[in-house]
């Protein structure tokens, strides 16, 4: 069965980049009508569907662009939670043009989410199956998409600071595996690409509580990494934001290597452009139960930060 929240929760907080204050409330929808963003702010309080083909061209984060000048930006991580804890249906509310950064990772959405209830709707969940590989690159980086039963994850990154340096995750995420293991991992950057970005006015709502910095082997930010392996988590936390924007859950193994918002907007534009690699199907219970967020509950988030 499809879900959505049992009642409204507000956010409110900084963009990361804008550095603006925002006020965000989720609030449930009906069945089969899925996610939408709605910038309250703007005249007619314009929606902006949560869609792959709605993303637009931006290297730090993934934006939505609605008709005229409505956009929304850095959806990645409350997207995240919203299929973290399977919730199908919702309207996002914002009074401005940023969501949120709040401590940098999804887990205050998930926390909200999941304190306001998951309500069931009387209405089946279609799932798009993956029937064949889909890749795309970018020099070193590759992101691909192919068949499998349910979402399964495989990442692996490499970054020249020794903080950081090789990390590879490989998870299936049913069942609530996001809520307990990823949705607490937080952004994370080099303090030269923070500099780099203040000089020319991003990042500026960007603090060592909201992100965790790095410089060759040092951590700048107060208590270190939550995770050993927190950078590869949080990647795979985008990610599953990003594959969000599919319009309904997906059945297929996901593998990034090196891969960012960019590319894995990319990877689903190849994939619906593709003839033959898409198949709806209408979810049986087995399916169903393998899904992200399906059996989640406040429990998981028990010894999460």
């Amino acid at each position: 069965m499809q879900a959505t929240i049992r009642s409204d929760v507000n956010f409110s907080g900084v963009g990361l980049h804008t550095g603006r204050l925002a006020r965000m409330t989720i609030r449930p929808h009906a069945a089969n009508m899925g996610l939408w963003f709605r910038r309250v702010d703007l005249p007619g309080a314009p929606h902006i569907a949560a869609r792959y083909d709605r993303v637009a061209q931006s290297r730090l984060c993934t934006r939505l662009d609605g008709d005229g000048s409505a956009s929304v930006s850095t959806i990645e991580h409350v997207m995240a939670a919203l299929a973290g804890c399977g919730i199908h249906n919702a309207v996002v509310e914002i009074d401005g043009p940023e969501v949120p950064i709040l401590d940098g990772s999804a887990a205050p959405f998930v926390r909200g989410i999941l304190d306001a209830g998951i309500q069931r709707q009387d209405a089946g969940i279609h799932a798009i199956e993956v029937t064949r590989e889909i890749v795309v690159t970018d020099g070193a980086a590759t992101a691909m998409l192919s068949p499998a039963e349910g979402l399964e994850m495989d990442f692996s990154i490499d970054f020249t600071d020794a903080a950081i340096g090789r990390q590879r995750r490989v998870a299936n995420l049913a069942n609530g595996r996001f809520v307990r293991e990823y949705c607490d991992s937080r952004t994370f950057c080099r303090q030269a690409d923070v500099d780099a970005m203040h000089a020319v006015g991003l990042a500026l709502g960007g603090t060592y509580d909201n992100a965790v910095v790095v410089d060759g082997e040092e951590v700048l930010s107060p208590g270190g990494f939550r995770h050993a392996d927190e950078a590869v988590r949080h990647k795979m936390l985008d990610a599953l934001g990003d594959l969000a924007l599919a319009g309904a859950p997906l059945l297929a193994r996901y593998t990034g290597v090196r891969a960012g918002h960019m590319l894995t907007n990319r990877l689903l534009r190849a994939l619906f452009a593709t003839p033959g690699a898409t198949r709806v199907v209408e979810c049986t219970p087995e399916q169903a139960a393998r899904l992200p967020g399906m059996g989640v509950k406040a429990a998981d988030l028990a010894n999460v930060a």
